[in-house]
C-alpha cells in the first residue's frame, strides 16, 4: 500500500508507487483507472501527474500501448540548467556559465588519471580521429567527451558530462555571436590525446587543466560581453 500523503504531491506517490512495486524502467505502470483507485484521485488530476512525470522521463506514454516506466535520463534537465544559466549570465558580476564550466572541469579532471591508466590503444586511436574531425564536425567535440570517459563503467558520470556539455554549447552561443574555433578546439583535444599515450596520470589531468583553462578564458570573455550595457 502507498503511504499516506500529508503534503507529498501526486506525483511523488505514483513515484513511490513505482518504488513499491519494483518496477524497473520498461515496466508497465497501473492504469489509469487502476492508478485512481490506488491514489483516491480524479481522472484529470492523475493525467497531469502523469504528464508532469513524463516530463522528466520518469513515465515513457506509448500512445495506444500504455504507460511504462522510464529511463529518467538526465538530459531532460537540459531545457531548466539552460535557462537557469542564461537569466544569471547576463546579470553584472555573476558568472553562471563559468560556474557549469567548473563544475564540469572539476569531474573531468578527476577522472582522467584513471582513464590514463587503463585505456586501450584502440580508444586512443578513435579518440585520436575525433579529435582531428572537430574543425568539420562540432558533435565529434560531444563524441569525444564521452568516449573518453566510457571505459570509467560510470553511467551517472557520462550522461552528466553529456548534460553539461549540452548546455554550456547551448548557453555560449547566446552569450556572443558564434566564433570559429575549430582548429584550437581540435589541437587542444589532440593535446589531451598526447598526454594519454604517455599513461602518466599527472600528464593527462594536466592537459585536461589547460583545456579547461580555455575554455573558462572564453567563457569570462562572453559574459562580459553580455553584462555590458
Amino acid at each position: 500500500m502507498s503511504r499516506p500523503d500529508r503534503g507529498r504531491t501526486l506525483q511523488d506517490r505514483i513515484v513511490d508507487l513505482i518504488h513499491e512495486q519494483r518496477l524497473p524502467p520498461g515496466s508497465v505502470l497501473p492504469t489509469e483507472p487502476q492508478l485512481m483507485d490506488r491514489l483516491g484521485a480524479s481522472r484529470n488530476s492523475v493525467r497531469e501527474a502523469v504528464r508532469a512525470l513524463q516530463a522528466l522521463g520518469i513515465v515513457e506514454i506509448r500512445h495506444g500501448l500504455g504507460t511504462f516506466v522510464g529511463e529518467a535520463p538526465l538530459k531532460v534537465l537540459t531545457p531548466s540548467l539552460a535557462f537557469h544559466i542564461r537569466t544569471r549570465s547576463s546579470a553584472p558580476g555573476v558568472t553562471a556559465l563559468g560556474d557549469l564550466v567548473g563544475v564540469r572541469e572539476l569531474l573531468e579532471v578527476g577522472l582522467i588519471g584513471s582513464v590514463a591508466a587503463s585505456i586501450s590503444p584502440a580508444r586512443l586511436v578513435a579518440l585520436e580521429a575525433l579529435a582531428e574531425r572537430m574543425s568539420e564536425d562540432p558533435e565529434a567535440d560531444r563524441a569525444f567527451h564521452a568516449l573518453l570517459y566510457e571505459s570509467c563503467g560510470n553511467d551517472l558520470v557520462l550522461q552528466l558530462i553529456q548534460l553539461f556539455w549540452g548546455v554550456y554549447h547551448e548557453v555560449e552561443n547566446t552569450l556572443e555571436p558564434p566564433v570559429d574555433r575549430a582548429e584550437e578546439i581540435a589541437a587542444n583535444h589532440l593535446a589531451i590525446v598526447a598526454s594519454l599515450r604517455t599513461g602518466d596520470a599527472e600528464a593527462a589531468r594536466e592537459a585536461m587543466r589547460r583545456h579547461f583553462t580555455d575554455v573558462k578564458a572564453r567563457v569570462e570573455h562572453a559574459e562580459r560581453l553580455a553584462a555590458s550595457p
